[in-house]
């Protein structure tokens, strides 16, 4: 189970780091070596996306290295193939972030069952609200893979509910308005925000959306109980490869 998983990681240390990666970007060799640098560097979870050609909650960063896979000729079929292959050789969770499209094009019942196969331990579909996706959830349900919903900092206290409601493993905390990879003001708004965040839910949050530095992380200490890192790890796989992004994430510890 995800939340019990997360909380018990917790109980070690004050905030957990998690990880998001484009499967194929490059392209898959450099993905799985990707991810085994990633575990050597003491991540916690990791977040994989499955190229799409509209990704919508993406900023530049991730949009090109998603249009980027897909002109390797990334395929569905190859991103759960790699997604049991590391799901077997590493002892943590792995989750499997995209957009709804692809989930429908292969069927709900058979993309989550298919997720449970591959040891997958939830998704993230950032367009796809629970009051529409009653078929997701209830084969997210029946597969026992947590659904993640997101809050963002415009997001009414009643909403933040009724989200968390339908939500399992962690709520997904977007630090700004917009998309990924753009900067993000770690302020006393954000405080407030999370604070908001915090009432609103007893499963754990996770903060996304800017985080860079360590500075940012130590930011969240006692605010939130993930840091994702996402479009930072591919500026430094851009710049200075494999293994310049396991140097780049210990440094945030």
């Amino acid at each position: 189970m995800l939340e019990r998983y997360i909380k018990d990681r917790l109980a070690q240390r004050d905030l957990l780091l998690m990880t998001h990666i484009v499967l194929g970007h490059p392209d898959f060799d450099t993905s799985l070596r990707l991810i085994e640098t990633m575990v050597r560097a003491g991540v916690d979870l990791m977040e994989l996306q499955i190229p799409f050609s509209e990704p919508i909650a993406d900023g530049p960063v991730i949009l090109r290295a998603n249009q980027e896979a897909l002109n390797c000729g990334a395929t569905v079929e190859r991103c759960f193939e790699l997604a049991s292959q590391v799901t077997q050789r590493f002892d943590l969770p792995f989750l499997f972030m995209t957009y709804y499209n692809v989930v429908f094009r292969k069927g709900v019942e058979t993309f989550a069952r298919r997720m449970c196969a591959a040891r997958m331990k939830g998704a993230i579909v950032p367009d796809l609200p629970p009051e529409e996706g009653a078929d997701y959830l209830k084969a997210m349900t029946e597969n026992a893979l947590a659904p993640i919903f997101i809050f963002s900092p415009n997001t009414k206290a009643t909403r933040m509910k009724e989200l968390a409601r339908h939500g399992r493993g962690f709520i997904y905390c977007v630090a700004r308005k917009g998309v990924t990879g753009s900067e993000t003001a770690f302020s006393n708004e954000l405080t407030d925000y999370l604070a908001r965040a915090r009432a609103a839910t007893s499963l754990p949050l996770a903060v996304g959306f800017g985080v860079k530095e360590k500075r940012d992380v130590d930011f969240l200490r006692g605010k939130a109980d993930i840091a994702v890192v996402g479009s930072e790890t591919l500026r430094v796989l851009d710049k200075h490869g494999v293994e310049g992004v396991g140097t780049f994430l210990k440094s945030l510890r």
